[in-house]
Parts: structure tokens; C-alpha cells; sequence
């Protein structure tokens, strides 16, 4: 049983990144363009073969057929599957150019479909799209190959497509079970129909299948949440990612629908967050770190067992720490020390690659600075350590100066139980492992040095 206490809990909901990079995708800038993008391609292509370690693939499908309230993602509602072909001409365009960049048949690893609803393409052109990437790419035997379902959107022969077309890991979108919770977000969806689903995907030989879940959305009640909570337990899907529902109504126009007083209270939120660590961890589950939970032989519990985890874009992932190109609409790349993103809109994505441009509209260089934090920070966040001697090594530095405002905030957590700090690093103790983001962000300088949070989700 965890003894995270909802006391606990209470002192650590604060506003910070989910630090899927470092530095976080905020403080990208628009004079890193395509060209900046090019570069570092090249950089990647007359590279030694030695780092020319397998790829990681994001495609962006931005279409749904209908408006989650709750929603924060880049997405295009429309009913005309048209669209989806037109779509997926200009994906083949930017594919192309990336293969006169780095040569055909560069190894990949992973590659997730996300959106959006991925699901919206229909078999023929989910085929069209994984048949464009063989040919481009090497994805290799053994690889993760994941993709984002709606659950209203499928039945069990799409799922057998999904498996034929070569993915193996899928994610369904709960979010809540609770019909009045449904309704307020405008996401109907009967649990019997996630229930069958999840028992198809089984006997169809998926090798991990997850649900998403959130808290925190309107008309949710800790009482409705436990019932949720219970029907997840009985699910018992391989992993759970338990998301904290952030209201952003100036930032998410479909948040601006939801009904303010629906939502529920800090003190209910606290009190859905607890008795969710409480339920996932009495029932077997590992907890990976931030809100993913796995049970115990899932690959991901396994890799953090064996400190094997890392972390991108999409979250905590067992792959190596490999570059990653992204397709699609605003879809997130990385590429040796570079960040980059497309166009978030449509019209400007296709804009570019009519005039035969990648379409990469804003990123970032990170500095040697940059890299030595994110190095800090990605260990904390993977492996819940920091080795002094490590980060020294490789970025030339004494630890203890070149970070030691940072260590005095770090003594302070120390103090309240959050890690403990010897001569040989900063170990995350088991109850800092739920708020390991807090400790990340003490080695965070940008967000030390203007302290501006409220364009993050709250840890809680």
C-alpha cells in the first residue's frame, strides 16, 4: 500500500511541466525553422555509425468526429472522412523529404499514432499510411508499435486490421465510466462496450493493451470515481495512464463548454488522486512514475525495475533514448540536440509542403546547458537518482557549484521526505516517486528564473 497521505498530497499541488522534454515545448522559438531542421538532419546523416542508433516515429491524425469538451490536443472535428485522403497525400510529401535527408531505410523502433482520433482513418487508409512508412523506413522485429483508439470508433474486426497492419500495443480512451461524467465532457461511451473491446484486443494477441484515464472532470465525485475505479480494476488493462483534467478555458476553446461549478474542488481532487493510488497499488500495480501505472510484468514495470526507463514526447517508454521525427500536423521531433514542430494548422502544413518545404515552424538548439539539466532531469524522472560523478563526467562540471542553488532547494525536499542527498547523489525516496515531478523542476532554469506556471497542468 502506498502512504502518500492526502496531506501530502495537498502541500505538493502545484502548477509545473510533465517534462516529456527538456527543456518543455513552451519555450520553443520560431527562429529555429526548417533550416535549423536540415541541419541537424544532416548532422544525424553524416553522422558515425556508432550514434546512429534506431528511430522513433510520431504521426499526428488530427481528425475527430466529435468535440471531448475536456480536450486539449490539436484536432479537427469534421464528419467529412474525406479529408482524411487529402491528409494523408501531404504525410506521404513530408515523409519523402525527410528520406532525401537521411536515405531510405533508417531502422525504427517505435512509432505511435496519435491525435486526435487515429482511428478516424478508415482500414483502407490506416493500410495506405503503415504501408508508406515500410517503405520508407525499417521497423524493426520486436519493436513498440502503438496506437490511440477511441473505443467508439472500432469493434473487433477493426482491431484484427489494427494487429494485421503490424501494431502491437493500443490505448483506449476511458477517461470515466460514469454516464453523468460522459455527458458533461460529451463523450458517450457504455463501459459494457470498453469491457468487450478490452477482451477482444486480448484473444486478438495485442501485446499490451492500456486505458487512459482522468480526473477532475466535471460532475466527477470521489464516490463516482471509486465506482470508475472498480470497473478499471476489473478491466485489469496492462497499463494506466491517470491524467489530472487541467481547466484551461483561455488557452482550449472546447474546454470553454464545460460548466465551471461542475468541476470538481482541490480537496475532491486530492481525494480521487489518493484512493486511485490506493486502488492501482492494492491490485498489483507498479507505479512507474508521474500518473503510469503497469502491472507487473508489463515491459515498462520491468524497465523500471531494471532502470531501463526513459521518457518522450509520449511519455515513459522501454526504447532506448533515440531520436525522434514527427509527422503531421504540430507533431514534436527530436533530433540530436534540437527540438522541432510543424505547423499547427492545416492550411499552413500543406502550405509548406506545396512548396516543397519540411513543414517545421518553431523549435529549439539546446545549449550545453540545456543538456547537462536535461540530463539531471531525465535521470530523476526515469530512474529517481541523480549520480553526481555521472553528470560530471559527461558535462565537464562539479555538481555541487555549478548547481548549488539548486541543491539547497533540493536539501530542502530532503527535509520533507521527498529524496535523500549523500555524497554520491539525490535518490528519490518512495513517497517522492508520486511528486517526482516537483523535484524535477528545482533543476528546471527557466522555470527558476521567471517562475511563471500557470501555463502548466498542476501536479495533482
Amino acid at each position: 500500500m502506498n502512504t502518500v497521505t492526502p496531506e501530502l498530497l495537498r502541500r505538493f499541488d502545484v502548477a509545473g511541466p510533465r517534462y516529456t522534454s527538456y527543456p518543455t515545448a513552451d519555450r520553443f522559438v520560431e527562429a529555429f525553422g526548417a533550416t535549423d531542421y536540415l541541419q541537424a538532419l544532416g548532422q544525424r546523416r553524416d553522422g558515425p555509425a556508432a550514434l546512429a542508433l534506431p528511430l522513433s516515429l510520431y504521426v499526428h491524425i488530427p481528425f475527430c468526429e466529435s468535440l471531448c469538451y475536456y480536450c486539449a490536443c490539436n484536432k479537427i472535428v469534421t464528419r467529412h472522412h474525406s479529408r482524411s485522403a487529402h491528409y494523408l497525400r501531404y504525410l506521404s510529401r513530408e515523409v519523402d523529404l525527410h528520406v532525401a535527408q537521411i536515405g531510405l531505410g533508417q531502422t525504427v523502433s517505435q512509432l505511435h499514432l496519435g491525435g486526435g482520433t487515429p482511428t478516424f482513418l478508415n482500414d483502407d487508409e490506416l493500410g495506405e499510411l503503415m504501408a508508406m512508412l515500410r517503405r520508407s523506413f525499417n521497423l524493426a522485429p520486436g519493436g513498440e508499435y502503438s496506437i490511440e483508439v477511441d473505443p467508439r470508433t472500432v469493434d473487433e474486426e477493426r482491431l484484427k486490421v489494427l494487429a494485421r497492419l503490424g501494431f502491437n500495443r493500443i490505448s483506449f480512451g476511458v477517461q470515466d465510466f460514469d454516464p453523468d461524467v460522459q455527458k458533461a465532457v460529451h463523450r458517450v461511451q457504455p463501459a459494457e462496450q470498453v469491457f468487450q473491446l478490452m477482451e477482444q484486443a486480448r484473444a486478438i494477441g495485442f501485446e499490451s493493451v492500456n486505458v487512459d484515464l482522468i480526473y477532475g472532470l466535471p460532475r466527477q465525485t470521489p464516490e463516482s470515481f471509486a465506482r470508475t475505479l472498480r470497473q478499471v480494476q476489473q478491466l485489469r488493462p496492462d497499463r494506466i495512464a491517470l491524467y489530472a483534467y487541467a481547466h484551461l478555458p483561455e488557452r482550449f476553446k472546447p474546454q470553454r463548454r464545460i460548466v465551471s461549478a461542475d468541476l470538481p474542488g482541490a480537496a475532491a481532487k486530492v481525494d480521487m488522486l489518493s484512493q486511485s493510488l490506493s486502488a492501482f497499488i492494492s491490485a498489483g500495480y507498479v507505479y512507474v512514475g508521474m500518473d503510469h501505472f503497469a502491472l507487473p510484468n508489463d515491459a515498462l514495470a520491468v524497465a523500471k525495475r531494471q532502470g531501463r526507463l526513459h521518457r518522450n514526447f509520449q511519455g515513459y517508454s522501454t526504447q532506448p533514448d533515440c531520436d525522434l521525427i514527427g509527422l503531421g500536423v504540430s507533431a514534436i521531433g527530436r533530433i540530436g540536440a534540437t527540438y522541432s514542430q510543424n505547423a499547427k494548422t492545416l492550411d499552413e502544413y500543406c502550405d509548406h509542403l506545396d512548396q516543397g518545404r519540411l513543414p517545421v515552424v518553431r523549435g529549439l538548439a539546446l545549449s550545453r546547458d540545456d543538456l547537462a539539466r536535461r540530463a539531471v532531469i531525465m535521470a530523476l524522472m526515469c530512474q529517481g537518482q541523480v549520480l553526481f560523478e555521472s553528470i560530471e563526467l559527461a558535462w565537464l562540471l562539479d555538481f555541487g557549484s555549478y548547481f548549488a542553488s539548486e541543491m539547497e532547494q533540493i536539501r530542502e525536499l530532503a527535509a520533507k521526505g521527498l529524496v535523500v542527498v549523500d555524497s554520491a547523489g539525490i535518490q528519490v525516496t518512495a513517497n517522492g516517486w508520486f511528486f517526482v515531478r516537483a523535484v524535477a523542476m528545482v533543476f528546471d532554469r527557466y522555470l527558476q528564473a521567471d517562475r511563471n506556471r500557470a501555463k502548466f497542468s498542476r501536479i495533482i
